[in-house]
């Protein structure tokens, strides 16, 4: 997976927000679908879930992008190594 692949899984808060108040689908936004029929079928635990949720959603937000940074954060370790290793490669070849 490349970084503008990773750049796109990442979620905004107001989007979420606004499934969970119009569709009740904000689990869903996360890919989390298992949950999210849960959430249906109890139909947001009578409400309470539903209720609940508001002051949860920028924290799953936050740790679902966290995730994404991390991986984007390796993949640009992994990039620089890279370079590092060509150009030391290069140099060497030109010495040599």
């Amino acid at each position: 997976m490349n970084k503008y692949e990773l750049q796109g899984k990442l979620k905004s808060t107001t989007t979420a927000f606004l499934f969970w108040f119009f569709l009740a689908a904000h689990f869903a936004y996360l890919g989390k679908w298992g949950i999210q029929i849960l959430f249906w079928i109890t139909i947001g635990g009578l409400g309470v879930w539903w209720f609940i949720e508001v002051f949860l959603i920028s924290g799953r937000i936050q740790k679902y992008n966290a995730s994404i940074y991390q991986q984007l954060d390796e993949l640009d370790k992994r990039e620089k190594a890279d370079d590092l290793a060509k150009n030391i490669a290069m140099i060497k070849a030109s010495k040599g």
